[in-house]
């Protein structure tokens, strides 16, 4: 018998620290830009009109969006010691703080108080961070599969309402033809080896193209504004800080925290790789420092975004540097608004196609985990189900826990944290001191876990 090979012997870097030729990974970094690039301008667009700003102070929010997004990525794919948990996980301002803005805004607090309150509750989440990593324990697989199972299916409504453009009369014909095409698109991709890497790509290119071919993608606003914008430290004047609205948004950024860990845990799960307490607050910290410097560039706070983890288990392209390479795109995005008109003309209906198949395989992952978890304990089967209708009732019914104080309706209302809290606090109920069995920690100590890529 031969004597193994070097080919033979198991590879010493992690699978997110492969490093790619530089056209691929900022081709596979522009997947990850159009995937979230959405999500990412809805909240300053939001805010913006709220506080009924004019046309070009709008512009430079949705600009500082992009740029802090950028900035968010880099820290938490590259890092630096003891931030960032280099993963290849894409960062953009979250949907879980409008709210409590909107408030800010309606009780005559401007911009000026929402960004003096984000930044605090970022300063107290960067001190919270290592504390969030040690419960890491109790994600067991029945946990961290319900947890990500109901990410992708809180995920799912947002690909709806890129079908419908938000229309209260539901998705027209012609949306539905679009969104129908792409998700075609990008199924046939994955078929075809060459291109299944870069399947949602082609599927949104290809789909705007045929919209644009249907007149129902309109280019002809690219070349109006400014090419190039650099973003203004504190444009609306230095921050203010009120108590009430400080406690509201460290509500905020305590609910966001634990989406940033059923993040990580999701992508851990996705690429294959470890992640220990350190990891887990490396990454918190990350984006509690980003949180806390969004207000500096007028922006909001970023959190991690499940849809990209949907990306990397579709396209199986697990290299940090793919991300970092979208964070750089993220950045040339909030300076040049150019390009950023450029993408703003992918129609939406071509998005929630995409989005099918991005946010489904998110959901995918989370019950590929709870397959791991021993259901012969009866006990699990109602973990499961209890948390997973919690997530459904916001969903359902948006307004369901409209009649409850503001702050636990934030927690309630994201269907993430819900399913999070519901299934960690069910678990020890039921499990009692079964329940950090096998924990995804424990899961990956089982197995020697490899050295760590040299930089």
């Amino acid at each position: 018998m031969s004597s193994p090979s070097v080919l033979d012997a198991p590879s010493t870097i992690r699978p997110e620290d492969e490093r790619l030729p530089v056209g691929q990974a900022f081709l596979y970094g522009f997947q990850h830009v159009l995937s979230m690039y959405g999500g990412v301008i809805a909240v300053p667009l939001i805010i913006g009109t709220a506080a009924e700003l004019p046309a070009d102070q709008v512009g430079m929010l949705v600009a500082a969006a992009l740029f802090v997004s950028g900035l968010a990525t880099l820290l938490q794919s590259l890092g630096l010691p003891g931030l960032g948990a280099k993963l290849p996980l894409v960062n953009g301002t979250t949907f879980g703080a409008v709210s409590t803005m909107l408030a800010i805004l309606a009780t005559g607090g401007g911009m000026p108080v929402i960004y003096g309150s984000v930044m605090v509750a970022g300063v107290i989440g960067f001190v919270l961070a290592p504390l969030f990593s040690r419960i890491q324990r109790f994600f067991p697989p029945v946990v961290t599969g319900t947890i990500i199972t109901a990410m992708g299916i809180s995920l799912l409504p947002v690909a709806a309402g890129w079908i419908t453009n938000q229309a209260e009369g539901g998705a027209s014909v012609t949306n539905l033809l679009l969104a129908g095409f792409t998700l075609a698109v990008v199924l046939l991709c994955t078929r075809i080896r060459a291109l299944a890497r870069v399947a949602i790509l082609v599927g949104i290119v290809v789909g705007t193209l045929v919209a644009a071919a249907f007149g129902e993608a309109d280019f002809s606003t690219v070349g109006e504004g400014a090419i190039l914008a650099l973003p203004k430290p504190f444009a609306f004047g230095a921050p203010q800080f009120e108590l009430g609205a400080i406690i509201s948004m460290t509500i905020v950024i305590i609910v966001t925290m634990m989406e940033i860990m059923a993040d990580l845990f999701a992508v851990a799960k996705v690429v294959g790789t470890d992640v220990d307490e350190k990891r887990i607050a490396d990454g918190l910290r990350a984006d509690m420092l980003a949180t806390v410097i969004a207000p500096v560039f007028n922006s909001t706070p970023p959190t991690a975004f499940a849809q990209n983890v949907g990306l990397v288990a579709v396209t199986k392209v697990k290299s940090r540097y793919t991300v970092a390479a979208g964070a750089v795109l993220l950045l040339l995005l909030g300076i040049i608004p150019l390009l950023g008109r450029v993408v703003a003309c992918v129609p939406s209906a071509v998005l929630g196609g995409a989005g099918v198949v991005l946010f489904g395989s998110v959901a995918a992952a989370g019950i590929q985990t709870l397959q791991q978890a021993d259901f012969e304990r009866g006990n699990n089967i109602f973990v499961v189900a209890t948390s997973l209708a919690l997530v459904m009732f916001p969903i359902a019914v948006p307004n369901f826990y409209a009649q409850v104080p503001t702050w636990l309706g934030m927690i309630l209302g994201s269907g993430i944290s819900a399913a999070a809290l519901s299934a960690v606090l069910l678990n020890l109920l039921l499990n009692g001191r079964h329940a950090s069995q096998g924990a995804l920690g424990d899961e990956m100590e089982a197995v020697p876990a490899p050295e760590p890529f040299e930089e």
